[in-house]
């Protein structure tokens, strides 16, 4: 007989799915246990299997369809039945001449009129000193940053400090620490090179009048819907930061007996080994000696885990995700470098598996190549 199928709660937390992909075209065999279709769950993709034999007859979603779990996504038609029996079970359903996604997607509502506000409202204010500024900077030769680039510029804070006392904008600099960071040295060098700074005007002529440009309010924008992910990412980072007490500590280590621990690992293995994945191991020895930090924050209690398990975070092709190693403590440096690039892979092709990514006492997120 005719079967309906419906999407599953593929997640334990999740409401809905994301239909990604039919695996079996409209009109195609199915055996039970073959895979049916491809949906996205908060962290990774899960292949749905059909539970029974037959042909696939009509498809109730569309590949990139959010469907609420438990609602109809395609119908199986046994060996043998026609489209009446296809149509009756729909008719039974209350989607009689429903076709592709009309039975997931929610009838479209009206947008209420939104007041546009006027030009005359939108005009940003005008003052002297705001149009001065640049005529200013001319003026007294200081080399204005160079915003246009749309770049940042990272600096450390002695640096800036140094170039702020000295006249010189920091943009002007080129930095040689890691990543193109300026440090102290890159702007003593500038401040030893740069002329003598000519005195500052008492004060700056008043600015000759010029037409002033009103940009033309414009409503035009595109939206890019959130994912299945990006909206559990969000979510997850929004909780910890409301429901979990934070402190902060800041350090400044020397890592010359790490780096040359890493290039004795390199000499002697095939294998890459990243500062990373050193500090991961280093995570996992700390984590097993304080096992007071070993811990999650609960409503309830302060939860110690008996095994070290670090979450890594990997920002992937298709968004941050967060997969597990277990037992770190006991892995060895290329362990932990193989099974960290193992999670990188499967998460640009969306193969983590769920229970891959839960569990975790502590998670390092690495931004050093931003020059954090």
């Amino acid at each position: 007989m005719a079967n309906v199928v419906r999407m599953p709660g593929v997640s334990a937390d999740s409401e809905d799915a994301t239909l990604l992909e039919w695996s079996v075209e409209t009109g195609g065999t199915i055996t039970s246990g073959e895979p049916l279709a491809v949906v996205e769950t908060e962290k990774a993709n899960v292949d749905i299997t059909a539970d029974t034999d037959g042909t696939l007859w009509r498809t109730l979603a569309e590949p990139g369809d959010l469907v609420t779990v438990g609602n109809p996504i395609a119908v199986i038609l046994a060996s043998g039945e026609g489209d009446d029996a296809g149509e009756a079970l729909l008719a039974s359903l209350g989607l009689g001449g429903v076709t592709a996604s009309a039975a997931s997607a929610p009838e479209p509502a009206t947008p209420a009129a939104v007041p546009v506000p006027s030009p005359e409202l939108a005009t940003p204010a005008f003052t002297p000193a705001a149009s001065a500024a640049p005529s200013a900077a001319a003026d007294t030769g200081a080399l204005a940053p160079a915003a246009s680039s749309g770049s940042r510029v990272f600096s450390s804070p002695l640096a800036r400090k140094i170039a702020v006392d000295s006249g010189i904008s920091i943009d002007s600099i080129s930095g040689t620490g890691p990543g193109g960071r300026i440090v102290r040295a890159d702007v003593e060098r500038a401040v030893a090179a740069a002329p003598a700074a000519a005195p500052a005007p008492v004060e700056a002529a008043a600015p000759a009048a010029t037409p002033v440009t009103v940009p033309t309010p414009t409503s035009g924008y595109t939206d890019t819907p959130h994912s299945s992910m990006r909206r559990a990412v969000a979510n997850a980072l929004t909780g910890s930061k409301r429901d979990a007490p934070h402190f902060y500590l800041t350090t400044t280590c020397r890592v010359d007996a790490l780096l040359e621990l890493r290039a004795s690992i390199l000499s002697q293995s095939s294998d890459r080994v990243s500062i990373n994945d050193l500090f991961i191991k280093a995570v996992g020895k700390a984590l097993r000696a304080v096992p007071e930090m070993n811990v999650n924050w609960t409503p309830d209690a302060v939860r110690q885990f008996d095994s070290v398990d670090v979450s890594v975070a990997i920002a992937s092709e298709r968004g941050l995700v967060t997969p597990v190693l277990r037992g770190v403590d006991g892995l060895s440096v290329t362990q932990i470098a193989s099974q960290v690039r193992d999670f990188v892979e499967r998460a640009n092709s969306g193969k983590l598996k769920q229970p891959e990514l839960q569990g975790g006492s502590f998670t390092i997120s690495n931004l050093g190549m931003f020059g954090v």
